[in-house]
């Protein structure tokens, strides 16, 4: 995957000021350490190759801007959270294999080295493309009237990022009902499988989901940066041998960490009993 550069944003379709964006088909706000994306496409956020790429290129500035820790992924409007590919985009002309830009469809899923927390926000009809975007997340909250499917077998295709993801999160036979069936299931059923942190109810949402993000911003950045990679590199090894590149110091991330003034400052916050201020540096 692509290696932590950051070109001018004056060549990669956003405008200069993509940390403060109010206009379709995305909507951005920071807020201290957080940003905010909002996926806005009426009637229902659904998403063609031009957004794919233009959430690409947001997602990458934000995982290489130094002074935002967290991101928040949430839809406008409260029927739909995304149902994945813009089908009427695709008779018009896009290729569901074109080019979906950096870091995958919605910029997330293969977007490399993304070592900073992801929360979702989920409303109303989340499926096909739009639930595998929300499993790119690392944490999702949802609403009581949220409902999921992946419906891709019904139209002849694979929800290939989700019969990737999903057998690693849940138990095999549930997600192979899900993947088979295209069957619909509603907050309640995700919430049971593990795949969403909390419910609450819709006019919650907000509240809920700023209050997660900023108790994760309030963290030490550079450990939240070690677990994400600790987490994706040890996916596929075996114990002992992730165990010792995290002990070797292997990983960038946690190499870092370990020379770290805030691995100091966590130390002296608990032995002056204090609150710890982390400078992620």
């Amino acid at each position: 995957m692509n290696d932590k550069s950051n070109p001018q944003t004056a060549n990669s379709g956003l405008p200069a000021d993509w940390r403060s964006m109010d206009h379709e088909p995305l909507r951005t706000r920071v807020k201290g350490h957080i940003l905010e994306v909002t996926l806005d496409r009426p009637k229902a956020n659904a998403i063609d190759l031009a957004t794919s790429r233009l959430m690409g290129e947001l997602f990458m500035n934000f995982r290489d801007d130094d002074e935002l820790r967290v991101a928040i992924l949430r839809s406008a409007g409260e029927k739909f959270f995304c149902p994945g590919w813009d089908l009427k985009a695709a008779a018009d002309g896009d290729a569901v294999d074109g080019d979906y830009g950096i870091g995958g469809f919605g910029g997330l899923q293969e977007l490399g080295n993304l070592n900073k927390p992801v929360v979702c926000a989920v409303q109303g009809i989340c499926c096909g493309g739009g639930l595998e975007l929300a499993l790119s997340a690392d944490l999702i909250i949802a609403t009581e009237e949220a409902s999921f499917a992946l419906p891709e077998i019904r139209s002849g295709t694979v929800a290939d990022a989700a019969s990737v993801k999903l057998p690693k999160r849940i138990p095999y036979h549930v997600a192979m009902d899900l993947l088979l069936t295209g069957r619909w299931f509603d907050a309640e059923e995700a919430l049971r499988l593990g795949l969403l942190r909390e419910i609450c109810k819709p006019d919650e949402l907000d509240e809920k989901i700023w209050e997660l993000a900023e108790l994760l911003a309030s963290g030490p950045p550079l450990v939240m940066a070690a677990i994400k990679e600790v987490v994706r590199e040890s996916e596929d090894s075996k114990f002992q041998d992730a165990l010792n590149r995290i002990t070797t110091r292997q990983l960038q991330t946690v190499d870092r960490l370990y020379s770290s003034e805030d691995q100091l400052e966590g130390a002296r916050a608990f032995a002056e009993k204090r609150d710890p201020v982390w400078k992620g540096r």
